[in-house]
């Protein structure tokens, strides 16, 4: 069947796109595309949550705190690093990382104890394309499922859809449950896996791809702020109601909130 002629309405954004002067579908047109900047490495404040750019020194010893709690090392499995068996050990590791421009690392620091209890990243940046990914999340067991860390991830997307970014990526191994699981409670939409993509810690890795592009943004936003509002939380911190959405406006259920 020739190209032009094919149905492609089934496809994400294909019915805005366009036929060239021979009758052939092309993407749809973007005269007045300028790339962004990359984000500012810089603080991100909100009302639960802060963003500091990662100072190993001052942060590490408080992240290492919680991650001291994970025993058994779980939080490290699909990560190339880790686990750290002291502090010393996880500060010299962080200093290796934290002085990139990209990746550009942030601690995620909780306001209701003013301690790191977390990093992330800008882990791969692609400007001319307005493609970047977050990437190198580490959670401590304080932090996991909490708003704080809820409005971290916010945070992030927040800054970069406002720079002019057209889409975000999520990558994780394939086999991490946990990280499939947030992309998805993030708002992230799943678009396929990676075969055989990397090898570390002497094993294969699958990658999972996820995405969200600048007009899901436009959607997922006002659940997230509705669901940050204090308003939607009682005394004890516990969240009043749940966000549920369809894939069709990029909102899903945010994770539950603990004090």
């Amino acid at each position: 069947m020739d190209d032009a002629k094919r149905d492609f309405t089934s496809y994400g954004g294909m019915s805005r796109q366009r036929h060239n002067e021979l009758g052939q579908v092309v993407g749809f047109p973007l005269p007045d595309w300028r790339p962004p900047p990359l984000p500012p490495h810089e603080s991100v404040e909100g009302r639960w949550s802060m963003l500091e750019p990662l100072d190993p020194e001052r942060h590490g010893a408080g992240i290492y705190r919680g991650v001291s709690m994970d025993t058994e090392g779980r939080n490290w499995t699909y990560s190339p690093a880790g686990p750290f068996s002291c502090k010393e050990d996880f500060v010299t590791w962080l200093q290796s990382i934290a002085s990139s421009e990209i990746p550009m690392w942030f601690a995620v620091v909780d306001r209701s104890c003013r301690e790191a209890l977390g990093f992330a990243s800008y882990f791969e940046a692609d400007p001319p394309n307005g493609v970047i990914e977050i990437g190198g999340v580490h959670f401590t067991e304080p932090l996991k499922r909490t708003v704080a860390a809820t409005e971290s991830m916010y945070l992030m997307l927040r800054t970069l859809f406002d720079l002019g970014y057209r889409r975000c990526e999520w990558r994780c191994d394939a086999l991490n449950g946990p990280s499939r699981a947030a992309a998805e409670r993030l708002g992230f939409s799943f678009e396929g896996i990676f075969r055989q993509h990397w090898v570390y810690n002497e094993r294969n890795r699958d990658t999972a791809w996820y995405s969200m592009i600048d007009s899901e943004w436009a959607d997922t936003r006002p659940a997230f702020e509705e669901w940050l509002d204090p308003a939607n939380f009682d005394e004890n911190g516990i969240q009043r109601s749940r966000l549920r959405a369809d894939d069709r406006d990029g909102r899903v259920e945010l994770p539950k909130a603990t004090t």
